[in-house]
């Protein structure tokens, strides 16, 4: 409902500027998924390929804001610790050159969400420690995320007259999905996107289907009662926190080495902030946080084409006019079902 609502309300934005709105969404499709020819559908594997390249980061970013979530804490700092994880992937690609394919992938992504981790669990412990609070120093981190990489980057493994690290072994690269069919000939997905499904199908098991996940859960619900229960808040906050930066240091995978196939200062500026709207749109559940990224990422593809016709930051209202309505009628629709029960 809030999809088609926010496609109405932009729809009189495009009317504002004197375009129609049926041809501009068009447009938005067939550029970025395909179009119709009669009965038949015509893919554009292109499109759908840049889609899946962009979701994926979204995917790793929204996971990582709706576990801690759950557990009752916001997560801003997304961007530090893919920031921070993605740059200890790189740095192990690049180091351990020597090694076969079958060990220097999986020590990579090691790398990566145990960077991510690390700089998760900081806020962690200074939220069960001393009750700092999370959003905050989060934030803070971000910062220093930038500056201590930044340092590293341009410092310790400088590549003259450029701002990213030496690149990876090519037995640490994931293979483009282009080298697996055809069809994606020209687009940069690559198989982080199937490890990002994979953590869609973890996080969902770890919440919903272990003793872990049910203490995170129950301590983000309600934590004097989960206290109380005999489950730890502060072992809590410590645990969500690093299970959240460990996600977020993975999405740096799509990046080093999926597409670059090295680190570089700015990858990811706005992926973190961007990872609160796609876990808000979905519902902080794993299957959700998969199709609202999808749905950005196409929102973003999209954009480039109907820029040709319409100003670009159109695509930036529609995503904050989806946001807004998921918000909105999330909350009617709640009130609308408690009514309904009190009634019943």
């Amino acid at each position: 409902m809030a999809l088609v609502a926010s496609l109405i309300v932009g729809g009189f934005f495009i009317l504002l500027i004197g375009k129609d709105p049926l041809s501009v969404y068009s447009l938005l499709f067939r550029e970025t998924f395909g179009y119709f020819d009669g009965f038949h559908f015509h893919p554009n594997w292109f499109g759908v390929g840049q889609v899946i390249f962009k979701a994926t980061t979204l995917v790793f970013m929204g996971l990582a804001v709706s576990l801690a979530f759950r557990a009752g804490l916001f997560n801003i700092g997304g961007e530090g610790q893919i920031y921070v994880g993605a740059f200890a992937m790189a740095w192990v690609g690049f180091t351990l050159k020597t090694l076969p394919s079958w060990l220097l992938v999986p020590l990579c992504l090691v790398a990566g969400a145990a960077g991510g981790a690390f700089w998760g669990v900081i806020p962690g412990l200074l939220k069960a420690k001393r009750g700092g609070n999370e959003v905050i120093n989060t934030i803070m981190l971000n910062f220093i995320a930038y500056a201590l990489v930044g340092y590293l980057v341009t410092g310790v493994f400088a590549v003259p007259a450029t701002v990213h690290t030496p690149e990876i072994a090519a037995a640490a690269r994931l293979p483009r999905l282009s080298g697996l069919s055809p069809v994606f000939a020209g687009s940069l997905a690559n198989l982080s996107f199937l490890l990002a499904i994979l953590a869609c199908f973890a996080v969902w098991y770890l919440l919903w289907r272990t003793s872990t996940g049910y203490e995170l859960r129950a301590g983000g619900y309600n934590p004097l009662a989960a206290e109380y229960g005999g489950i730890g808040s502060a072992k809590n906050a410590v645990m969500a926190m690093a299970l959240s930066g460990a996600v977020a240091g993975l999405g740096g995978a799509n990046f080093v080495m999926g597409y670059k196939y090295y680190f570089e200062e700015g990858f990811s500026f706005g992926q973190g902030f961007m990872g609160i709207a796609v876990a808000l749109l979905g519902r902080n559940h794993p299957l959700g946080v998969l199709f609202s990224a999808i749905l950005f990422a196409a929102l973003s593809e999209g954009g480039f084409a109907i820029n040709l016709v319409v100003p670009k930051e159109l695509v930036s209202i529609l995503q904050a006019i989806i946001i807004i309505l998921v918000v909105v009628t999330a909350t009617v629709f709640g009130d609308w079902v408690q009514r309904r029960q009190k009634s019943a």
